[in-house]
């Protein structure tokens, strides 16, 4: 992983304090629906003998009928009355809902584990329990679950047979992928995520260790945090979850700086049973929290059809809706594909011509904005983050623009940038960014990704593929797309030496380009 350089910031300290007494907040106000009838908070035994505080939820009526069971394990960092206003509704409509504090956190025994075997066998306790003490139909069962919960039900819907349908919100298929894209440490999601779990949990020297050696950049335990990744993502397990026919909808924000889109689409592709994939703007959550405290949703309101369906055999349409749905940050409004490929249907590209040279170490003014709270502004507001096209230093950004366009651009998708790249280190790092850009030169962020690069020899060019985060956002017509590279965002730690240059090339027979999805006009 390198040499860090400037890796923790002042603003990583602000988004999680802000994240966290915003997500217990929400978590919390729930609790009032304690006192009605059906709810019972009891304890049950996971693995190894750990306690989990739980909330069983139950419908009313005669206790001799069975109904589908769902089981929600909790999000990171959050009490188990989270679930409690989502569980009565399901409950209400015929379900047994049982929801729990995952182990390591507030009440529940246990050191975190990060979905580790643990965890999953913990969920398949929870399950045998409810069996045994619910009204529960074995032959119904369904996970669902936000960001940690999500992960957890997508792994064990690949370890337990039992369980038919999955849905999992603002989750991950690949941990490595989401804080560790392009080779770069995610510092912002990685402080967050560190400093929820002391605050509210009982982090195991495992975890503690790999946090360690993630914010250190130690290149020697790369391999190792890799390894520990990959055993806690549902990608490498997904040919179970085929084999076993779950049905699994998955749903995301556009902006989620802790489980960005791509590492999502490319396990949902994978995917060969019942499935459904989901984008909206926003950040981490943000798109189905509202729908914790009680306030109508459309995230829960698919997840409650999903299981109406596929659990309750109703004949509720979901099954012949358009699977991939998506919902652009411009207009809000919503669209329907039959896959994935047919989102960003036709292609642009924009020649990265010359050879420009840009000094590494010093932010030029283009960034991804701060962990959580910039894509929950661009949610509300549809103001992104943004930067002045034309006052970017030159000697510390690379800047390409295409000519203005007649007409909007709807770009839905992932942007694809191929370049040559020479360094005079050995390691380096570079962020892209993608900017809407107006008359004026104001840029507004499209899209960006990071890149990082270790082994290379200085002087000798190399190529460079990088995709950028998933988007669908609309270009009006007069604007232009810019696409900016620098070498510094206080999202990511940086690994660029002192006094290192990056020179981007367009070699004749391999033309530097940044290819951009469209929707079909």
């Amino acid at each position: 992983m390198g040499h860090p350089r400037k890796a923790l910031r002042t603003t990583t300290a602000g988004a999680v304090s802000a994240t966290l007494m915003a997500g217990c907040a929400l978590g919390l106000a729930p609790a009032a629906h304690a006192t009605s009838g059906g709810i019972r908070f009891v304890d049950i035994t996971g693995d190894g003998g750990t306690v989990l505080k739980a909330n069983v939820v139950t419908p009313a009526g005669d206790s001799r009928t069975t109904h589908p069971l769902l089981v929600l394990p909790t999000s990171w960092a959050t009490p188990q009355a989270q679930y409690l206003a989502q569980a009565r509704r399901l409950a209400d409509s015929g379900y047994v809902v049982v929801t729990y504090n995952v182990r390591g956190f507030w009440q529940s025994g246990g050191e975190i584990e990060v979905a580790g075997p643990p965890d999953i066998a913990d969920a398949s306790r929870v399950i045998d329990w409810a069996l045994a003490n619910t009204p529960a139909d074995p032959e119904h069962i369904g996970m669902a679950g936000m960001s940690y919960g999500a992960g957890i039900s997508l792994l064990t819907a690949a370890h337990d047979r039992r369980v038919r349908a999955v849905t999992a919100l603002s989750g991950w298929g690949d941990l490595i992928d989401s804080i560790y894209s392009g080779r770069t440490q995610h510092v912002q999601a990685g402080a967050l995520l560190n400093g929820t779990g002391l605050l509210t949990g009982r982090p195991g020297p495992e975890i503690q260790a790999i946090f360690k050696d993630f914010f250190a950049s130690d290149l020697s335990r790369e391999e190792e945090l890799i390894a520990w990744g990959k055993k806690r993502s549902p990608s490498m397990y997904v040919d179970q979850l085929n084999s076993n026919g779950t049905a699994v909808m998955l749903a995301n924000a556009w902006g989620d700086t802790i489980f960005p889109p791509n590492q999502y689409t490319r396990f949902y592709e994978r995917l060969t049973g019942p499935k459904r994939l989901a984008y909206r703007p926003g950040d981490h959550a943000t798109a189905e929290i509202t729908g914790l405290l009680g306030v109508p949703n459309d995230v829960w309101t698919d997840t409650h059809r999903w299981f109406d369906h596929h659990l309750r055999g109703e004949d509720n349409g979901v099954d012949r809706e358009q699977p991939v749905r998506i919902k652009s940050r411009s207009t809000g409004d919503y669209e329907a594909y039959p896959d994935w490929k047919s989102v960003g249907a036709t292609r642009t590209k924009i020649s990265l011509d010359g050879s420009p040279t840009i000094r590494a170490n010093v932010n030029s003014g283009a960034d991804g904005g701060i962990v959580v709270l910039s894509s929950l502004l661009d949610q509300f507001t549809r103001v992104p983050p943004m930067a002045s096209i034309p006052l970017l230093p030159r000697r510390y950004a690379a800047v390409w623009r295409s000519e203005k366009y007649p007409g909007v651009r709807r770009v839905r998708g992932t942007a694809e940038m191929h370049t040559t790249v020479t360094a005079t280190k050995e390691s380096g790092t570079l962020v892209a960014y993608l900017y809407d850009v107006g008359p004026l030169g104001l840029g507004k962020l499209v899209s960006h990704a990071p890149y990082t690069f270790h082994g290379q020899t200085p002087g000798k060019p190399f190529g460079v593929d990088l995709e950028l985060f998933s988007t669908a956002y609309d270009v009006p017509a007069g604007h232009r797309l810019a696409l900016v590279v620098d070498t510094v965002d206080p999202l990511y730690i940086e690994h660029n030496p002192t006094g290192a240059q990056l020179t981007f090339s367009s070699p004749a027979a391999d033309p530097s380009y940044v290819s951009v999805p469209l929707r079909e006009q």
